[in-house]
Parts: structure tokens; C-alpha cells; sequence
């Protein structure tokens, strides 16, 4: 099943501009849509256009649970996962062998490239979530040697993932941006240099929160690497990723994006709203129009990679009322200049304003709250209180350093051993 889905599979190059793009989706929807209908959820709901077709939400997937989405016999699953639940309960995917071409293929379209000469750390979760599994069966694919330092893990601490980056030599890691943020204070902690003790690693590809242009940089300048952005969901898999000239590109040959305006209610192929897409290759769990909901910009733009394929900005949450984004005020947060130090941060915006911390080198400190006061003030229109605090703060020395004692239940103890513990694996 896996061959004659990969011979399906549409590759870069195989369109010349937006056109010929728009030509391919249209040649695959029909099946798509006929594909979906197999479901019980979408059983008598979709027309025959995609225009036709209702939005599909996460609400929609949760009354789902666990397999209303199934459009084929189950005995052709390959893997079930489940979201990890951040904005509610978690929703439940899966996949058949033939999907998981597809899922390995659009991840390993990584512009760095991952090939047999790399050590490949991944450093996000494992257990019912699709992340780590795809960034470990897409390295193993290519022949890489997979370090699965899943991120859920008590047995993986930062102290561990420091060590291990450095003595086997890791040349590409998967895991959140503030992960390498995490790291490079962790490495110093243990007496390491970002930059300069880390001589095998060669790019950082990162996924899994909004990331802007000034933390970006920051994380580059302090691992003296590229970074490389990948945008996807545990329902979807992977839904975007960069090409060589830094732009991050839906895989519109792949799935059919839309932007929805919440406000409006119009749906259209570009613009502002909550990206909306409709996965044309899937046979486990066909979705149609299913309403991720994340706050996107999508442009048709030409980019110099000639891929011919929609570039997105994952903006990320607004504050209620503010216009504010998580996105825009780490733009702000990392603008500051790199000797303040500043690595980790947080706000909570209220009635009475916007309450920005920071961590930041004592010398510093003054001089940090008064640059990010104006900035933000500049930015927008609310009442800012920025407030300094000293390195550990936020993220504490312990969580940098500690080594948990990982232990396999046992019944058997001597004298002097805590039999408290028989049944505990911590």
C-alpha cells in the first residue's frame, strides 16, 4: 500500500507557478472528498465542491472520539495518537502505513537536509503524540542515528540532553525553540559554551510555538547554527516548512489551505484569520475543511526558492481586547540587546495593563526595563509595567541541573533500603 501512495505523492518542481499548483489540488479533491465520505462523521455532510463542504472543528473531532473520523477498516491502522490537549481535550488521529509515507515524506523535505553522517536528537514528545515519532521514523528513513530524547521523559532532565548533544557529537535537534533557549542556559550551568563546545551540531530545526524574527536570530547567534522552522499538527502532521531563503511554505501540493475570518465568516486562499485545511492524501482520517484555528497570514507570494508555494506567519494567541500577540511582544523581548542576557520571559495582560518579566543579568536590569517599557509603549497602545528579575526566576538552576533518580518498580529490599518507594519508577 505504502509504494503506490509514495508513486502518487506530488514533489517539488512537479508544478511551475500558483496555476499549476491550483490544477494539481484539483485533480486530487474529487477522490478526497469520495475518500471522506467512507467516515461515519462525514457520511451525507460534504457537497461536491469544497465550497460546498461544511468547516470541520475540534469540537467536531472530540464528539468523534475515538473513531467516528475512521474511513477505512481498522485492521489497516498503522498508529493512534492523541493531541497533547493544551487548548482542551485531546483529539484522537491516526494513520495507515500509506499515510505514514506521506507524514515521513513531508517532514524529510527539511532544506538542511538529514542524511546517514548526521546524529539526530528529538527532543519532542513520544507517547500518544505524532511529533517525535515522525522526526524519528523521517531521520531512520534517511539514514540518520535517532537519539530519542523525548521531552516528557524524567529519564532525559536538561542536564542529560546538555550532555548528550555534546559527547556524541549531535549535529541536528528537534525540539521546541525555548528548548534551545533551555539548553543554552542548561550547558552553561554545567560549564559549556553554545557556539563553541558543540562543534558537530549544524542546524536547530524547531517547531511547536509561534516564533519570531528576534528570537530566532537570538537562538542562532547563541548556537552559532541556522534554525530551521517547521509548522504542523498532531491531527495533520507536518503543514509547512521552510525552504532555503528562510520563507516557511504551506505544502500546498499536499493539502488545500484556507484562512477564515472569524469575524466575517469568509473563507479565502489568502489573508489574515485562523488557517483552515483540508489533507489530500489521507485514508485513515480524511479531514475536510478542519478549522485548526491557529492565527495565520497566508500569501501567494513568488519566493526566490521557485517552489511556487503559499508562505504562512504562525502568529499565535491574542490577548483579549489588545491587539496583542504572543508573537509580536517576543519580537519586543528579543529586539533587547544580546549582552542584557535575556533568555526567558513571560506577560499577563489585564484591565490595568500589560505586566511584562524578564530575566536579566544585574547590570543590566535598569537599563533592560526601560528600553522594553518604551517599546512596547511604542508598539501599542496599553499601560506597560516591565519588571526585571534575576537569572532562575523563571526557569529555576534546579530544572537546569537536576539528574531525577529513575528506578524500575521492585518487591525485594535490604535493610537499609526505603521500601516505600516498591512500586514508584521515580
Amino acid at each position: 500500500m505504502s509504494r503506490a501512495v509514495n508513486a502518487r505523492l506530488p514533489r517539488i518542481g512537479d508544478w511551475a507557478d500558483f496555476a499549476g499548483l491550483a490544477k494539481l489540488q484539483e485533480s486530487v479533491l474529487p477522490q478526497t472528498l469520495a475518500a471522506a465520505s467512507a467516515s461515519p462523521f462525514y457520511r451525507g455532510r460534504l457537497g461536491e465542491t469544497l465550497a460546498e463542504c461544511p468547516l470541520t472543528s475540534k469540537a467536531d473531532l472530540r464528539d468523534a472520539y475515538p473513531f467516528g473520523m475512521l474511513a477505512v477498516d481498522r485492521s489497516r491502522l498503522a498508529t493512534y495518537h492523541e493531541s497533547s490537549g493544551t487548548t482542551g481535550t485531546p483529539t484522537a488521529s491516526y494513520y495507515t502505513e500509506g499515510d505514514w509515507v506521506d507524514l515521513v515524506d513531508r517532514y524529510a523535505r527539511m532544506h538542511v537536509g538529514i542524511g546517514p553522517g548526521d546524529t539526530f536528537l528529538v527532543r519532542t514528545p513520544y507517547a500518544l503524540m505524532l511529533t517525535g515519532h515522525v522526526a524519528h521514523a523521517a531521520a531512520r528513513a534517511c539514514g540518520a542515528t535517532v537519539v530519542p530524547a523525548d521531552n516528557r521523559s524524567l529519564a532525559t532532565p536538561y542536564a542529560k540532553v546538555v550532555r548528550l548533544l555534546h559527547d556524541l557529537d549531535v549535529t541536528l535537534t528537534w525540539s521546541l525553540p525555548t528548548d534551545a533557549l533551555v539548553w543554552a542556559a542548561a550547558a552553561r550551568h554545567a560549564g559549556l559554551q553554545p557556539g563553541r563546545d558543540f562543534p558537530a551540531l549544524r542546524a536547530l530545526l524547531v517547531a511547536g510555538e509561534p516564533l519570531s524574527p528576534a528570537r530566532r536570530d537570538r537562538i542562532a547567534h547563541l548556537w552559532q547554527v541556522p534554525v530551521v522552522q517547521e509548522y504542523g499538527a498532531s491531527e495533520t502532521g507536518g503543514l509547512a516548512g521552510e525552504c532555503p531563503h528562510g520563507s516557511l511554505h504551506l505544502w500546498a501540493d499536499r493539502a488545500i489551505f484556507e484562512v477564515y475570518d472569524p469575524q466575517t465568516g469568509r473563507i479565502s486562499a489568502e489573508g489574515s484569520g485562523e488557517l483552515v485545511v483540508t489533507p489530500l492524501f489521507r485514508e485513515a482520517m480524511p479531514l475536510v475543511r478542519y478549522h485548526i484555528g491557529d492565527r495565520v497570514e497566508v500569501t501567494n507570494e513568488d519566493c526566490r526558492c521557485g517552489w511556487a508555494l503559499p508562505v504562512v506567519r504562525v502568529l499565535g494567541r491574542f490577548a483579549a481586547g489588545a491587539g496583542l500577540t504572543q508573537l509580536g511582544l517576543e519580537e519586543i523581548v528579543f529586539g533587547l540587546p544580546a549582552e542584557y542576557g535575556v533568555l526567558f520571559w513571560r506577560a499577563r495582560h489585564s484591565a490595568g495593563g500589560l505586566h511584562v518579566q524578564i530575566e536579566v543579568d544585574a547590570g543590566h536590569a535598569e537599563q533592560a526595563v526601560r528600553d522594553l517599557d518604551a517599546a512596547i509603549g511604542t508598539a501599542y497602545p496599553i499601560e506597560v509595567r516591565a519588571e526585571a528579575l534575576p537569572p532562575g526566576a523563571l526557569v529555576p538552576e534546579h530544572v537546569l541541573t537536576a539528574a531525577p533518580e529513575v528506578m524500575k518498580p521492585r518487591g525485594l529490599f535490604t535493610d537499609g533500603e526505603d521500601w516505600n518507594r516498591a512500586l514508584r519508577y521515580y
